[in-house]
């Protein structure tokens, strides 16, 4: 799982890595041994990274963020110059990226056949992978999950938790027992769940008024806000019994470390067109960098293998399902327990009641809201 034979990366690349130094070109050859990579967590491993190092000789260097508008916004700064690949969740390249110009199509008929090979409901044409107009393939999928809260279900049940939903974090008696992620674009999301109010629509000024009440009310609340590293070992220690913004993403890593007390919760009902959760799928695409590196293509069908896709799947860090686990030489690499961190069981009926990440068309209003809830807790 660590490494990779040369036969593989040759199947995989069609010998383009390896060969790359003998294509015409001066521009291509200054950049065919570079790859530059700004993603989510994971991609920026050196399990996922490393055997596409020793294959191809290159210097790849991964950049990760923790939420997708400063990403973007890093491109729409000039450094589409820069990078090679972004991997950031589904509406981005659809609705932002491609019509701005930030990234580039794929050849459909070289990579929609991976998607055959995902799982049923990413087949090809698969719509966030896909331009608006249906034409262009914009990216490849593979990370996704459903996103929400995490609870400790010795102190808070999941039959509780799921029915009651975003009402707990109404409920006085949480003071001071629950978390907060930091992840600004999740944190607005959800803050407008717990007002009752669907994030991805047009808002009113009272709706902005009641998502301004709730921001300073729950931050206020909390008992701590960090990373997902403090928001586990919190639960594990019992100093919270919950935090708000996070799933199997956030919580995998404290349940493969054998805390399955700890699980990620997508509520029963909510306010997206009745749907309770919020789910995420990952995006990767190629910048439209006017030198872009000829290895930006090619570890995009590396991180198809199904050893490489699990590989992704448990890098360091977050452990998430992948599409490649509809392939069954993929999904038969994944252990009980590896299945057991990763909600497994549940994920299907888990997606199926979540609305799928998008945009918040008020977003920066809501973020300055959220920016100010954080400054008046000190």
């Amino acid at each position: 799982m660590n490494g990779m034979s040369r036969r593989t990366m040759m199947k995989l690349t069609g010998g383009a890595a390896l060969t790359a130094p003998f294509l015409p070109g001066a521009a291509l050859a200054a950049r065919d041994k570079e790859l530059n990579i700004l993603c989510w967590e994971g991609y920026n491993s050196a399990q996922v990274l490393d055997p596409f190092r020793a294959q191809s000789g290159a210097n790849i260097r991964a950049e990760s963020l923790t939420n997708d508008p400063t990403m973007i916004n890093r491109l729409r700064a000039g450094e589409t110059s820069t990078w090679d690949l972004i991997n950031v969740n589904n509406p981005w390249a659809r609705k932002v990226m491609y019509p701005s110009g930030l990234i580039k199509p794929l050849p459909r008929a070289e990579f929609e056949p991976y998607f055959d090979q995902m799982l049923p409901e990413f087949k090809a044409p698969y719509k966030w992978a896909m331009s608006e107009d249906g034409t262009e393939l914009l990216g490849m999928a593979q990370r996704f999950g459903p996103y929400s809260f995490v609870v400790n279900t010795d102190k808070i049940s999941r039959a509780t938790a799921e029915e009651q939903g975003w009402d707990l974090f109404n409920d006085p008696a949480l003071e001071g027992r629950y978390g907060i992620l930091e992840s600004d674009d999740w944190n607005v999301f959800n803050m407008f769940m717990v007002a009752g109010i669907n994030p991805f629509l047009d808002h009113s000024d009272a709706e902005m008024a009641k998502f301004r009440e709730v921001a300073e009310r729950i931050v206020k609340g909390a008992r701590m806000i960090g990373d997902i590293a403090m928001m586990n070992q919190a639960l594990v220690s019992g100093e919270i019994d919950l935090h708000l913004t996070g799933g199997t993403y956030s919580v995998s890593p404290a349940r493969a470390d054998g805390n399955l007390n700890l699980r990620a919760i997508t509520p029963l009902k909510g306010a997206i067109d009745g749907k309770g959760g919020i789910a995420w799928i990952e995006i990767t695409s190629t910048v439209a960098n006017p030198d872009l590196s000829p290895l930006a293509q090619e570890f995009l069908k590396y991180v198809q293998d199904p050893e490489i896709a699990h590989t992704v799947a448990f890098a360091e860090g977050t452990f998430n399902p992948v599409t490649q686990m509809g392939n069954p030489d993929c999904f038969e690499l994944f252990s009980k327990d590896e299945l057991e961190a990763i909600q497994w069981e549940s994920l299907e009926e888990d997606m199926a009641r979540s609305a799928e990440y998008d945009i918040v068309p008020d977003y920066d209003e809501a973020l300055d809201i959220l920016t100010a809830a954080k400054r008046l807790r000190g």
